[in-house]
């Protein structure tokens, strides 16, 4: 089950349906606390969560966890923070799963690239600037490390999971890979939480950028350019207005159906 980017509002109605059945829920470390408030009280809850640099519980425990549970005839959660299905190892405990003999279902979230995105106001496609979005980690855990050498493409965003510290070597391999240096980037933290913070740069001076806490999430691509300034006009008395909106016309249904019923007695009077 995905728990989205961390606004517990953003949460799915299916999934806080779900949690407040649950009868054991495994949670990563990144799922706020407000997301496990919705929890009853009598479920048993346990932080099965890796953090970068910590030792915890490996993944082969977690997989013996859910399978054990399951056999036990609980419901189990096993929560994740975004959408389990981006970079959340759910594959490895799907088949872990499978191989047991163990039913389950997925339950998608918010992933942390539309969080981010959103909060920042970027589209993550924009047929002037973009045709395809790229995600990708710059985690090295595991047996498939990052490769950048062949997806330095213009017309795309590329939303970088897990950036790291060292912004400046993803920078210099777009750059190296034929990105533009002027390319604008967005660094979002904590995106749709209080603690929520957005740094706004370019590849070329992302090396210099602050580095924002964890989760952050970095979106490079034309559709990170700030949004342009509000278009005035002054008008007769010298006043600056806003330019002429086009008023639409509704159809003839709904003003029929917004029209009063004093109106309606009157022009039937009239008729």
């Amino acid at each position: 089950m995905g728990a989205g980017p961390g606004n517990p509002e953003l949460l799915t109605v299916q999934a806080a349906q779900i949690l407040k059945t649950a009868e054991v829920v495994l949670h990563d470390h990144l799922v706020p606390q407000e997301i496990l408030d919705l929890i009853p009280a009598w479920t048993h809850v346990r932080n099965v969560g890796k953090r970068c640099g910590q030792a915890g519980i490996s993944q082969e425990q977690i997989h013996a966890l859910l399978i054990a549970a399951a056999r036990e005839g609980k419901q189990v959660v096993r929560l994740k923070g975004g959408d389990p299905l981006l970079f959340g190892r759910v594959g490895e405990e799907m088949e872990a799963l499978a191989r047991a003999g163990v039913e389950f279902e997925v339950i998608p979230g918010v992933t942390s690239a539309m969080g981010a995105a959103a909060a920042a106001k970027i589209p993550l496609t924009d047929r002037r600037y973009s045709s395809k979005v790229v995600f990708l980690s710059h985690h090295t855990a595991g047996n498939v490390s990052p490769e950048w050498n062949d997806i330095a493409l213009k017309d795309a965003t590329y939303a970088v999971y897990m950036p790291g510290k060292n912004y400046g070597e993803i920078a210099t391999k777009l750059m190296e890979g034929g990105l533009d240096a002027g390319t604008p980037c967005v660094i979002v933290a904590n995106a749709t939480q209080a603690e929520q913070q957005i740094h706004r740069t370019t590849l070329q001076e992302l090396a210099l950028e602050e580095r924002l806490p964890a989760p952050s999430l970095l979106i490079i691509g034309e559709v990170a350019k700030p949004l342009p300034a509000a278009e005035k006009q002054k008008g007769d008395s010298g006043w600056e207005s806003p330019k002429t909106e086009v008023v639409l016309e509704l159809g003839k249904t709904r003003r029929v159906q917004e029209e009063s019923p004093y109106a309606r007695t009157a022009r039937a009077g009239s008729d």
